[in-house]
């Protein structure tokens, strides 16, 4: 994995989300109820706090709860909620190192269809059908892992130019229309509560 990501808006952690499989799975756990971008720089962060030039599932995954907490406490916090937040990121690592010997890429190398990579997905602790259909239609639109049926696999998230998710945005301006369309979301979501 070496591609161009543009979903942190900062140089050096999108780097890492282009070429880190661990990373970008990373940075799409810790996206909720925070801005994207900041989501996506949490793995840059991580790294630079650990000395590392790249996440190692086997070393976050072995590290002590408490210290790993109190990394992503630091100021400025990689999460509204590190302490949660850690304790996610270090079940996704155990998982990874359990099933994947720490490989995160092997989540979907080799697999040949997009029912079966979205199952993958789900498996992970952390992701939901929802954040699985958003990091499948990621794979398919930027990262260059396209199996047989992953758009119908990733839903509306799969759609050409939907702008709905992280898995369109490649600069300001989509960023700025998938912005717009969660907002759109909300506001039809508040909207059917008060009817």
């Amino acid at each position: 994995m070496d591609v161009t990501l543009h979903l942190a808006q900062d140089p050096s952690a999108d780097a890492l989300l282009g070429r880190s499989p661990l990373a970008a799975l990373t940075g799409m756990l810790l996206d909720q109820q925070i801005p994207m971008e900041w989501a996506f720089k949490g793995p840059r962060t991580i790294a630079d706090r650990l000395g590392t030039e790249d996440l190692d599932a086997h070393e976050i995954a072995a590290m002590d709860p408490e210290a790993f907490a109190a990394l992503l406490s630091e100021k400025p916090a990689v999460h509204r909620y590190p302490g949660s937040m850690a304790k996610r990121i270090q079940q996704l690592c155990q998982y990874l190192v359990e099933h994947y010997d720490g490989d995160a890429e092997a989540v979907w190398r080799g697999v040949g269809t997009g029912a079966e990579l979205l199952r993958r997905l789900e498996d992970l602790p952390g992701f939901g059908r929802q954040k699985a259909q958003i990091f499948l239609a990621l794979l398919g639109k930027q990262l260059g892992f396209a199996p047989t049926g992953w758009r119908e696999a990733a839903g509306a998230y799969g759609e050409p130019k939907s702008f709905r998710s992280v898995a369109d945005i490649t600069g300001p301006e989509s960023l700025a229309k998938v912005r717009a369309h969660k907002q759109e979301m909300k506001a039809a979501a508040k909207a059917a509560k008060q009817k």
